[in-house]
């Protein structure tokens, strides 16, 4: 049970880790997109600054699964105990594609222009 309990709260960590990880990632893509603003052409700004968002995707769609199995796994060992943090991280990455949604519409205004 301690075991299980330590692999539970090592996973979280991990996931406060990607979390972490991914805050910066997407302030690089900010910072990227403001650059975008700077440059002359809309279309050289397109074709030098590509930023794969499916990527960015496929990790949040990989974090949002380990984070729910966590959680289930969590509730049976500790009950509602981490309820509190695990709605911390929820939060998180519910910011997290509010922000990925907005730079995706940014690049989408981008290339229609």
């Amino acid at each position: 049970m301690e075991q299980k309990l330590e692999k539970l709260t090592d996973n979280v960590n991990d996931i406060k880790n990607l979390i972490h990880t991914f805050n910066k990632t997407l302030e690089n893509i900010e910072n990227r997109l403001a650059q975008l603003e700077k440059v002359d052409s809309i279309e050289h700004r397109v074709a030098v600054n590509q930023i794969d968002l499916s990527d960015i995707k496929e990790a949040l769609d990989w974090i949002e699964g380990v984070q729910s199995s966590i959680v289930k796994e969590i509730q049976q060992v500790k009950g509602q105990g981490n309820n509190q943090e695990i709605q911390q991280i929820n939060r998180r990455l519910d910011s997290h594609l509010v922000k990925l949604a907005k730079a995706e519409e940014e690049i989408i205004i981008l290339k229609s222009k």
